[in-house]
């Protein structure tokens, strides 16, 4: 059996599993990828943002992690995250995520995942965690005051605004100013296979957003349906926060797509594993 990896965006790039040296094997280039495409189906393989890794330490996951509480392995998985970002399994902060457009700061990591969707830090000693399964990862970093936020946008956190709230608690917090802030949107359902209802263009226009965007990120489909862009309303609604347009990334990855390397709730259900986004403090820059 043999696997291609996806292409992502000219901004990302696979490279081996930090928590396994050397497995790429003979013919990987520093990028991760053979010179023929192929890939071991056994290897694990992580997905990075260039610019972003310029500042901070962070990846995307595969299905090579199945990640699930129910899971035999999920110690043994989790414990390779944190070697992978290079923190004790103890200073992994993860979230009890629920769909809403609640955040956190987090000053050290307690005994139990708080209740959120998105977690800030400007702690070197931790490490923050989204986990998902067509839901979009969004990792943030500011580089001038080392603060970094790891953000669970669902549909229903994204037509809540939590890429904005995650920005603004990044500026209470830490005096982040937008500006600086680099974004990277992982993998995660695309428009091409993200068919929704009318109740959920409902709740984005109750939510606020203009009509001018819902065009944008709502295309009819069939009947009453139609296909929701999360990838662009995140990346809108970051740009509308302060963020340059510039220091917005897309992996442009679609989990249901490309289901083979990422787990997806649309196709394998409840049963299915999480894909991960992780990231840590970033090097502050001199000012």
């Amino acid at each position: 059996m043999t696997l291609i990896l996806p292409q992502p965006d000219d901004h990302f790039t696979w490279i081996p599993a930090p928590w396994q040296p050397g497995h790429a094997g003979p013919g990987a280039d520093p990028s991760g990828r053979r010179a023929d495409g192929v890939v071991d189906p056994d290897a694990a393989w992580v997905l990075q943002c260039r610019p972003l890794a310029a500042v901070a330490p962070h990846f995307f996951t595969t299905r090579a992690l199945q990640l699930r509480n129910d899971s035999a392995r999920a110690p043994a998985d989790w414990a390779r995250v944190a070697a992978g970002i290079g923190v004790p399994p103890t200073r992994l902060q993860r979230m009890r995520q629920v769909h809403g457009c609640a955040t956190m700061a987090v000053g050290a990591v307690g005994a139990d995942d708080p209740e959120a969707d998105a977690l800030i830090t400007n702690q070197p000693e931790v490490a923050l965690v989204v986990r998902v399964a067509d839901c979009v990862p969004l990792l943030i970093a500011d580089p001038r005051r080392g603060a970094v936020a790891a953000v669970h946008a669902g549909w229903r956190g994204t037509a809540a605004g939590i890429p904005a709230a995650a920005v603004r608690r990044l500026q209470r917090e830490y005096g982040c100013d937008p500006a600086d802030l680099l974004a990277a949107i992982g993998p995660a359902i695309g428009a091409c296979c993200y068919q929704v209802g009318p109740d959920v263009r409902h709740a984005f226009q109750q939510a606020g957003h203009p009509l001018s965007a819902l065009d944008r990120w709502f295309t009819p489909d069939e009947g009453d349906r139609w296909r929701l862009d999360t990838w662009a309303s995140n990346r809108d609604q970051l740009i509308a926060a302060g963020l340059s347009p510039a220091r917005v990334y897309v992996a442009g990855l679609c989990t249901r797509t490309h289901v083979e390397h990422f787990s997806s709730y649309r196709v394998e259900g409840a049963a299915t594993g999480r894909n991960l986004g992780v990231i840590r403090m970033v090097v502050r820059k001199r000012v």
